[in-house]
Order: structure tokens, then C-alpha cells, then sequence
């Protein structure tokens, strides 16, 4: 009996995304910040230089096309916890928000090698240029509705 591979669409795409995101989340919550915040944060911690609020905010919106209020006050609860701190026009991760990064991403890392770890390199490269045409695409169609 042959079996076939299902195919990539928007809900097997959907699925995959949110039974991930409830696995981190289900992490997230141990160490008391959201998923906003952990990007936000991590976006942040991972910046090469630092950011002003208003850049932090833009690169935030881009990633999870949030609107831009909810992603200021996301700041602001991140800046109220001492996760970052503003130091002049820009803002920053401190100790303890480099630590919670830190933290979430060494106990997400098990859990993400029994998810992805046995899948061939192949099949994850296909899938990586799937996804990124249509992150492309849905990022060009947003533009147009929003145009």
C-alpha cells in the first residue's frame, strides 16, 4: 500500500505554526513573559546595534504584521519588568532580559531538536524555500491590501 504525502497548503502551514507557538508558549509561560514579549525582547537582544523604540516597534510589526500600538505597549511592559532599558534614544536589553532569552531559548532547544531533528536535509532545505516564496508572497499581497 503506498501512502501519499500530504500537501503544503495554508492550514497544514497554520497547524504546523500554532502547535509550535504552543510549545513555545507553554515554555514562555514558565518564565513569565509572553510571546510578544519574547520576540520583541529577543529581537532586541539579537540586534546588532541598538534600537530606538520606533525601530524596535517597525521590526516587530514586520515580523508579526501586529499592529504597532499593541507592539508599543509590549515595550512598555518589557520596560516596566527591566527587561530593557532606554539609554538615550534608544532602548536596550538588560542583564536579566539577556538571561530570560537565554533561559527560553536552552529550554526550547530540546524540545525544537526532537521536532526538527531527524528530518533530512533535504526535505528542510525544500521546505525553507517554500516558505520563504511564500512568506514573499503574502508579504507582497498585505502591501497591496494595505496599500
Amino acid at each position: 500500500m503506498t501512502t501519499t504525502a500530504p500537501t503544503a497548503d495554508a492550514r497544514a502551514l497554520a497547524l504546523a505554526h500554532y502547535a509550535a507557538r504552543g510549545v513555545l508558549e507553554h515554555v514562555l509561560a514558565r518564565h513569565g513573559i509572553t510571546f510578544q514579549q519574547q520576540i520583541t525582547l529577543r529581537d532586541a537582544v539579537a540586534a546588532p546595534t541598538p534600537r530606538t523604540p520606533d525601530e524596535l516597534v517597525a521590526q516587530v510589526c514586520g515580523s508579526l504584521k501586529a499592529d504597532p500600538a499593541a507592539i508599543h505597549a509590549t515595550l512598555g511592559e518589557l520596560l516596566a519588568e527591566g527587561l530593557l532599558v532606554e539609554s538615550g534614544a534608544h532602548v536596550v536589553p538588560t542583564d536579566a532580559g539577556r538571561k530570560l532569552i537565554a533561559a527560553a531559548a536552552a529550554e526550547t532547544a530540546p524540545v525544537s531538536a526532537r521536532i526538527w531533528g531527524d528530518i533530512p536535509a533535504d526535505d528542510l532545505a525544500a521546505v525553507g524555500r517554500v516558505l520563504a516564496l511564500v512568506n514573499q508572497r503574502a508579504n507582497a499581497e498585505l502591501a497591496a491590501l494595505n496599500a
